[in-house]
């Protein structure tokens, strides 16, 4: 009879346990970002500096437990041409899955847009935190998409590869 009860209590335990890990991993962790704090900027072919763009009904949500759950969506009046011309595009940009509740962000959607060329990857800014770096993507009819990739010196950082010169130090971020 104990037996049954110590079976009984560790998988009570167990279930607790697991939709406690799944709650924080989904929403515990994860808050939005006021909007009028939020500007989205891209990365200046001229000045190699960040510059605001036009961005309206931004939604964005973040999380302070890792520097690469930050998502945001919104909208630009700004033509892909003129983008393109003004400010430091990416190859290869692949956006990271956001919480299902989020649902202004669709990830696989993103990627098809980038994939089939009617969206286009800027880089936002570099090193918004130690290696990592914020990627926006614009769609042809102004919808807009952000995220936060590692970048070289971050994948370094975080694998334990020795990081080298090129790279800032952590302690100046």
């Amino acid at each position: 009879m104990s037996g049954k009860i110590v079976g009984i209590a560790i998988m009570i335990s167990a279930l607790i346990a697991g939709v406690s890990l799944y709650y924080l991993q989904v929403y515990g962790f994860y808050e939005e970002v006021s909007a009028e704090t939020q500007e989205i900027r891209l990365m200046s072919l001229t000045s190699n500096a960040p510059v605001a763009i036009l961005a309206e009904g931004i939604e964005a949500i973040d999380a302070e437990s890792s520097p690469i759950r930050f998502r945001a969506c919104f909208t630009t009046s700004s033509s892909l041409a003129m983008l393109t011309e003004t400010y430091v595009g990416l190859e290869n940009a692949i956006p990271r899955n956001a919480p299902e509740w989020f649902d202004c962000f669709d990830a696989a959607a993103i990627a098809a847009e980038l994939q089939a060329g009617t969206a286009l990857a800027f880089l936002g800014e570099k090193n918004v935190a130690f290696g990592v770096d914020r990627v926006v993507a614009i769609t042809e009819d102004g919808r807009g998409y952000a995220w936060h990739e590692l970048n070289d010196c971050g994948e370094k950082a975080y694998d334990g590869t020795i990081v080298g010169e090129e790279c800032p130090r952590l302690d100046e971020n």
